[in-house]
């Protein structure tokens, strides 16, 4: 049954990767509109998860008919991405330039990058997989960490996409390792930091739209190490099927810099976008699996009904920056 399934998933994505690529833009645009709504409509699971995540970051700012819209939006926007890594075989060196607008506020914040390495960063925002390629395309070779599927041969598939414009991409085992050794060729490392993992000595708590989240420091860590900068950015859609790229500040940390504060400033800057554009973001995702509860200033009510009490995660919190009363968690300062 397993071989079975391994097949048809395989020639489904196979046929996917030959099809898309030669559809007008404007069908992937509405297809993946489609896709969007209907995954909305029929993943109960992911919707009450998007929902919910949207009330506790918000508060009162949106109503329930807004968020409803926010969360459908994220879906379409998740759905564009996954299908544009299929149709992004039409990009190239030489066209990719028609389809992306990128603002570089220091231009030699990305000269010193390419002189030295540098580790590039992005949340689940937007079309996270694309600006990958596209810095490919303009000479920067990442590696790249991908988790493996079940299904090998999808592996292969996805490997075979992502490396389009020259990128390596690599298994999560060992990831760490490889990833030093690449950037002490002065080569980059393309990294998401939004990932939700338990408390642990690669995690750092940090304050996630005022609520306390666990998060990795993988990418505070490696410049750390190796006196490298830290470029953040973000890729967001645009109506026309053109891609907005904004990079924002290059962070170099000093070798004792402390790892919790820095990879809260990097994660500021990513929520400023967020909170600009909530429907880039990937709602349905479940950020806060860990609560403080038990904490000075944290209820239960103020996170998504899925978080799970941690005392771990409360010893993460440096004492000084919980709250002396029973103020909620947003009203905790920004550091």
């Amino acid at each position: 049954m397993k071989k079975l399934r391994y097949f048809f998933e395989t020639a489904l994505i196979e046929s996917a990767a030959w099809l898309l690529p030669r559809l007008p833009r404007r069908f992937i645009l509405a297809f993946s509109s489609g896709i969007g709504t209907v995954a909305y409509l029929g993943d109960s699971r992911g919707r009450k998860t998007a929902l919910d995540n949207l009330r506790c970051a918000f508060g009162d700012r949106y109503t329930l008919a807004e968020r409803k819209r926010i969360a459908r939006g994220s879906y379409q926007v998740f759905a564009r991405t996954f299908l544009d890594l299929f149709w992004s075989a039409r990009l190239t060196a030489e066209n990719w330039p028609q389809f992306f607008n990128i603002h570089l506020p220091k231009p030699e914040d990305e000269e010193q990058a390419r002189q030295t390495g540098g580790v590039w960063v992005t949340p689940h925002f937007g079309n996270f997989e694309l600006v990958s390629m596209v810095w490919g395309f303009r000479g920067f070779k990442f590696t790249v960490v991908a988790q493996d599927f079940k299904n090998p041969t999808l592996t292969h598939v996805f490997k075979r996409l992502r490396e389009h414009s020259g990128h390596d991409v690599i298994p999560q085992a060992s990831a760490m390792l490889k990833l030093m050794k690449a950037l002490k060729r002065q080569g980059h490392a393309g990294l998401l930091t939004d990932l939700n993992i338990a408390p642990g000595k690669a995690a750092a708590a940090i304050q996630c739209f005022g609520l306390w989240t666990c998060v990795p420091t993988l990418h505070v860590e490696l410049a750390k190490r190796l006196g490298l900068a830290i470029m953040t950015g973000v890729c967001r859609p645009l109506p026309d099927g053109k891609y907005e790229v904004n990079i924002f500040e290059a962070i170099k940390p000093g070798p004792d810099e402390d790892t919790r504060e820095l990879t809260q400033r990097v994660w500021n800057h990513f929520e400023k976008a967020i909170r600009e554009h909530p429907e880039c973001w990937l709602w349905m995702y479940k950020h806060w699996r860990y609560c403080p509860v038990g904490a000075p200033g944290a209820s239960h009510l103020d996170y998504p009904y899925y978080s799970n009490h941690s005392t771990a995660l409360i010893d993460m919190i440096p004492p000084e920056l919980l709250p002396k009363d029973n103020s909620p968690p947003g009203s905790i300062a920004d550091v």
